[in-house]
This record gives structure tokens, C-alpha cells and sequence, in this order.
């Protein structure tokens, strides 16, 4: 089934979307009312399937790449009838100032790797100590890759719950069992997350989930 074409002041029918990209949503398990920040937004899929799941009382989708804010912009215009238009913000903010920008203000947030340029696990970790920083202490943190690399996946959350002592794994087994008839998961690993590997009939992914937990400070 083809995409079908932008067109100004029409909303489309439908999207197409990988079905691994739906995790990274449904692990956020969003919350009526709920303050949420999609760091890397871009093309905007997970950001439209948040608002399947349910009625965010503000939404701020970023992205830093000029031409995929555009590409985020047109899928928002695309899909967001206009009654949510406003609990949504666009941004073009670096992802590691965002903590600084906005600290400790949304209940739940997104960390999504979508881009090659920004693949080096040094930078991955930055921006996830950001989000960190944005996120109020409770809330709930999600993490996500398109990759395989472990470098990129299970080695930066390690990194980061070693680092970041208010920081705790949030258990995914659950998931992974309600999920096993869609996806094909990994076999080791799951204690920092969930990856789906792709196989003959589940073409699905890859696709890495990992959930954190902001614990509050004594």
C-alpha cells in the first residue's frame, strides 16, 4: 500500500508504520492529562500513536535536523485533527540542552535513534542524561534504537544506570510475553531492555526498547 501525498488543510486516511515502532509507545504507557516530550520526533509516527493511545494534556515533539522537522511538521498537519493541535509543540532544539531548557518537567518521554548522524554511543548518552534532566522524578523513560548494535543498545543503558544513580530499569518481560506472537525478541539482554530481530514471517524491526524509571531524590 502506497503512502499517500501531503496536501495542506486535508488530513490522511492512514499511516504507515513499522509495527516494531509501536513498542517504544506502548511502553510509555501514557495517561490522560500527562505532560510528554518526544526528543528525536522526526518523521512523527510514534508521536501520532501516542495520541491513539491517549489524551496528553501537552505534547512537545523535537527535532533538531532541519529537514526532518519539516518532514515531522507535514505528518503532524497530516494526521492531527485540529482540536489536539493545541497541547502539541514543535521545537528545533538541540536534544542535550533540552534538560537545561525544561527541567523536570514532563511525566513521560520518548528517546528515539533514528538517524545516522547521530549514531556514536557518546552522543546517544548525552542526550539521554538530558531527557534525564526534563523528566520529573517518577516518571518514566523510553529509549529506542533501530539497530542491532549492542553499542548503541544494551551498552548505553548500562552506561547510564551506572551513571545516573536516580535512574532504575524498568522490567519488560511482560511485554515481551504479551508481544511473542508478533515479534521475535532477542534471547539475552532483556535485563536492559527488549530488542526485535527481524525472521521469516515477524519481517518487524530491528527495533531496541529500554525503560527507565526517574526515582525520587531523599
Amino acid at each position: 500500500m502506497p503512502s499517500e501525498r501531503h496536501q495542506i488543510g486535508s488530513l490522511k486516511k492512514y499511516y504507515l508504520l513499522n509495527a516494531a515502532s509501536l513498542l517504544p509507545v506502548l511502553a510509555l504507557e501514557l495517561r490522560d492529562g500527562e505532560k510528554v516530550l518526544d526528543l528525536c520526533a522526526a518523521p512523527g509516527g510514534k508521536s501520532v500513536a501516542l495520541l491513539q493511545c491517549a489524551s496528553p494534556g501537552y505534547l512537545h515533539c523535537n527535532e533538531y535536523d532541519c529537514l526532518r522537522l519539516k518532514w515531522l511538521r507535514q505528518t503532524l498537519e497530516s494526521f492531527i485533527p485540529q482540536p489536539l493541535v493545541n497541547v502539541i509543540k514543535v521545537s528545533e532544539l538541540d536534544g542535550r540542552e533540552m534538560g537545561d531548557a525544561q527541567p523536570e518537567t514532563f511525566d513521560k518521554k520518548a528517546a528515539s535513534r533514528i538517524s545516522q548522524r547521530r549514531k556514536l554511543p557518546v552522543l546517544q548518552k548525552e542526550l539521554l542524561r538530558s531527557a534525564i534532566k526534563a523528566l520529573r522524578p517518577g516518571g518514566l523513560l523510553v529509549y529506542s534504537t533501530c539497530t542491532l548494535s549492542k553499542a548503541e543498545n544494551q551498552d548505553v543503558v548500562r552506561d547510564i544506570l551506572n551513571s545516573c544513580s536516580n535512574i532504575m530499569p524498568v522490567d519488560m518481560k511482560e511485554m515481551a510475553m504479551t508481544c511473542s506472537q508478533d515479534f521475535t525478541f532477542a534471547p539475552t539482554g532483556q535485563e536492559c531492555g527488549l530488542l526485535v530481530i527481524p525472521e521469516k514471517g515477524k519481517a518487524w524491526g530491528p527495533m531496541y526498547v529500554a525503560k527507565l524509571k526517574k526515582s525520587w531524590t531523599i
